[in-house]
């Protein structure tokens, strides 16, 4: 699990396509200073799984093809900046809100409006997303835990949400770089995902949490 609060800006060093899949190997001094084989590391709003260290202060990643196609990771090359922020340990601090690195879609910059103490983003979304997604509620951006501060109308005909950034984030983030038609990686607040689950009526063959067995019984 994560939380959001991103520790380091890391680069890219080299990506290598394989039949379907990609491994990436990134640079991150900070988030590889305890870091090894299974250990986990958002990249961007993503988690995966450390399989190698080529060489001091990087990581190399696998990500398979069903990634690729469901978030922005698929556009990255060498060079490129990510948002990196190693899981969260037991007892640690929580700054953000909760994570887990697993991304929802992807959203595109349609606006980006700064002004002299903050900038705001908006951000043009799938109704799909936009269902789970609440004005002053949370939202992860590339890994950023942050804060809705406006969203578009139930009745819009197109869906938007939008975030207000102060500089402090701009300048140690990757949504600084950001411009109008960029894709972005998002994660809404599973809270909204479970709570939708359990209001859902259950599938004929399925049962309903009130018809499981009494005092953690389970039938032979």
């Amino acid at each position: 699990m994560f939380t959001g609060i991103v520790e380091e800006r890391g680069t890219v060093v080299s990506r290598d396509d394989l039949a379907d899949a990609a491994r990436f190997t990134v640079r991150g001094p900070l988030v590889t200073s305890d870091a090894g084989p299974g250990d986990s590391i958002c990249v961007n709003g993503v988690c995966l799984t450390v399989v190698g260290a080529p060489d001091a202060g990087e990581f190399t990643v696998d990500v398979m093809a069903e990634t690729l196609n469901r978030s922005s990771l698929a556009s990255l090359g060498a060079g490129a900046p990510v948002n990196l922020e190693r899981a969260m340990a037991a007892g640690g601090r929580f700054g953000g809100h909760i994570v887990q690195g697993h991304v929802d879609g992807t959203g595109t910059v349609a606006s980006i409006s700064p002004s002299e103490n903050w900038t705001v983003i908006r951000i043009a979304i799938d109704p799909t997303v936009a269902r789970y997604i609440v004005e002053k509620g949370s939202i992860t951006v590339d890994g950023v835990s942050l804060t809705v501060s406006s969203i578009a109308s139930v009745d819009a005909a197109d869906a938007w949400f939008e975030i207000s950034l102060i500089p402090t984030t701009l300048e140690v983030t990757t949504l600084g770089t950001l411009t109008d038609g960029t894709t972005v990686n998002l994660e809404v607040d599973v809270i909204a995902k479970y709570v939708e689950r359990l209001a859902t009526p259950a599938a004929p063959g399925t049962r309903h949490p009130e018809s499981l067995p009494e005092n953690n019984e389970v039938s032979s």
